[in-house]
């Protein structure tokens, strides 16, 4: 990585060279070529090593909760079962001796015995939802971190947005800065899509993190009659030649992107946000996910005041390619 950014920098003083001193346009060229691919070769680098440290992370929490997770939802139907055996034993005898002794009795009222008989099966079977919940959250946690998988497998897409909300569910709720932000699904019966799944995961992060800044910074929020939303909304489409695609648009109610800034998002290194809260890579590498490894299509549309949606589509079916595949030198990649 410092060899590549020593390089990079190197490129950058030896292309404003050769525009001081005039050279010959093609020379000119090949060196912004070159850089170009460097930094792309850079960007793509940082990100991979940055989300794949990030999905160790993840699977080794979600690895270190499934296993005692998994040993109290094994054991609390048995509980259960055994609660229940208990109640009914205890019923019996208080319905056969009405009238047990001063000590039983005085017992009895000081913990509240028909309450406890009452509630505790209700106790119960809130743990399990609880339990089945932590379970959904371990499974999540788990379909995110397939960040490090290099080859395409039909997956669904709805379970990989999903997974990716939940690692951000925290960000939507309401601060003391900011109001809570109202999630708005819109899911159409979708077939499995052949796809980098971990990928296209780091896609669903990048542009919903990124809509939740711009709603977190958005200070007319209360103006608004529907107050912070954002909408995910899926559907089937179709690319050129005839390819069908799925359609997955990320809208919020935010902002928007002035013009100037609409036309470079996606250009590495060039951060919407304000210094610290960004690297300028985010949409960048979305781009090359999308539109370089699934021959898809990832576009912006905003509009001052009225919010800012992000179109992304991808074949369902397609050739598969590396992921890890850089741009050859020389050839500037879009």
């Amino acid at each position: 990585m410092k060899f590549i950014t020593q390089i990079a920098n190197q490129l950058g003083v030896a292309l404003q060279q050769a525009q001081l001193h005039n050279q010959t346009k093609e020379q000119t060229q090949k060196l912004a070529t070159a850089l170009h691919d460097l930094q792309q070769t850079q960007t793509q680098l940082i990100q991979t090593e940055k989300m794949s440290s990030l999905g160790q992370l993840v699977a080794g929490i979600a690895h270190e909760i499934n296993n005692p997770v998994n040993f109290i939802y094994g054991n609390i139907n048995h509980v259960n079962d055994y609660a229940e055996d208990l109640l009914s034993i205890l019923d019996l005898y208080v319905q056969n001796c009405p009238n047990p002794n001063f000590e039983i009795r005085d017992r009895s009222e000081e913990i509240d015995l028909e309450f406890i008989m009452e509630d505790l099966p209700k106790t119960l079977s809130s743990m399990k939802v609880g339990i089945d919940r932590i379970r959904q959250i371990v499974l999540g946690l788990r379909n995110f971190s397939r960040l490090d998988h290099a080859e395409m497998k039909p997956v669904n897409i709805h379970e990989g947005i999903d997974s990716t909300l939940l690692i951000l569910q925290h960000r939507l709720k309401a601060k003391p800065e900011s109001p809570a932000i109202k999630l708005v699904k819109e899911y159409s019966d979708l077939p499995l899509v052949e796809c980098y799944a971990g990928p296209l995961n780091q896609v669903f992060m990048n542009v919903l993190s990124n809509a939740i800044d711009a709603l977190e910074d958005y200070r007319e929020s209360q103006l608004k009659p529907h107050g912070n939303q954002i909408t995910i909304s899926t559907a089937f489409g179709e690319l050129e030649g005839n390819v069908k695609s799925v359609v997955i648009r990320i809208a919020d109610n935010g902002p928007g992107i002035p013009e100037a800034l609409r036309a470079r998002i996606c250009d590495p290194f060039f951060p919407t946000k304000p210094v610290g809260k960004g690297t300028g890579l985010g949409l960048s590498i979305s781009y090359q996910i999308v539109v370089d490894k699934h021959g898809g299509v990832f576009k912006c549309d905003s509009q001052p005041g009225l919010g800012t949606e992000f179109w992304i589509e991808i074949p369902v079916t397609q050739i598969t390619k590396s992921l890890y595949q850089l741009p050859e030198m020389g050839k500037a990649s879009p």
